[in-house]
């Protein structure tokens, strides 16, 4: 029976953290820092599933209920709800300057809105998968969001502990986050195991969470949120996966 590989990805500082897992071999699970997401879609083995936090499919106009995606998320993550960012219209998103997407951004959305900070900071590398993805690309290329990830893992019910207290890293939070995992399967000394330089323990942490998602997909039994998820002007689906 040939290997299977599949990825869970998260964007850190150093470019992209990602637990590849081999499915016939579950309990040695890899970690690799790529400097771009165009080196997981060429990497050897290849990657059957890439699950990726990072918002695919972009549409050209923002209506009332946002792009999809955020608020079908939302509405099962309770306290952690503020973890999944609205994310702008396509042209907002290839703005370089925070003012002037801000300002392309209240043009395309109704009810105009701006553009929040920490998803600003995440355009570039939104700009860097929209580049590289088409119908075919998607076959193997899903969006994720690690606290969904989390809540599914976690019997649907969202972690009772933060991520992060103001913008800083929760100790007790990714502890608790940690063993979830381990009892998910995953190896504790792999999750303790220090991250390399660019990469903070909640990207490993995400990171792994959305590799357990990207081995429910090809297993087919994760679900797009919304179920009725739409598609956005190159053909792409809106929708994270759990």
């Amino acid at each position: 029976m040939p290997d299977t590989w599949v990825a869970g990805v998260d964007g850190c500082k150093g470019g992209w953290v990602a637990v590849l897992r081999n499915l016939n071999d579950p309990d040695s699970p890899e970690l690799h820092l790529f400097s771009t997401f165009a080196g997981l879609l060429t990497f050897k083995p290849e990657l059957t599933v890439i699950a990726v936090d990072m918002p695919i499919g972009l549409p050209d106009r923002i209506g009332p209920n946002g792009r999809g995606p955020e608020k079908a998320a939302r509405g099962h993550l309770g306290m952690r709800q503020s973890s999944v960012f609205t994310v702008p219209s396509r042209t907002a998103v290839y703005e370089d300057d925070y003012r002037q997407a801000c300002e392309t951004s209240l043009e395309t959305s109704e009810p105009p809105k701006k553009v929040s900070k920490q998803c600003f900071y995440l355009f570039p590398k939104i700009r860097e998968i929209d580049a590289l993805m088409t119908p075919d690309v998607e076959e193997r290329v899903y969006e994720v969001h690690p606290e969904l990830a989390f809540w599914r893992l976690n019997g649907e019910a969202e972690m009772s502990l933060p991520k992060k207290v103001k913008s800083r890293a929760n100790g007790p939070g990714l502890d608790q986050r940690r063993d979830l995992l381990v009892s998910k399967g995953l190896s504790g000394n792999f999750l303790d195991h220090p991250p390399p330089k660019g990469c903070g323990r909640d990207d490993l942490l995400d990171a792994a969470a959305n590799s357990l998602i990207a081995e429910r997909i090809f297993k087919e039994e994760a679900e797009p949120f919304p179920k009725d998820f739409q598609r956005d002007g190159k053909g792409l689906r809106m929708a994270i996966w759990a």
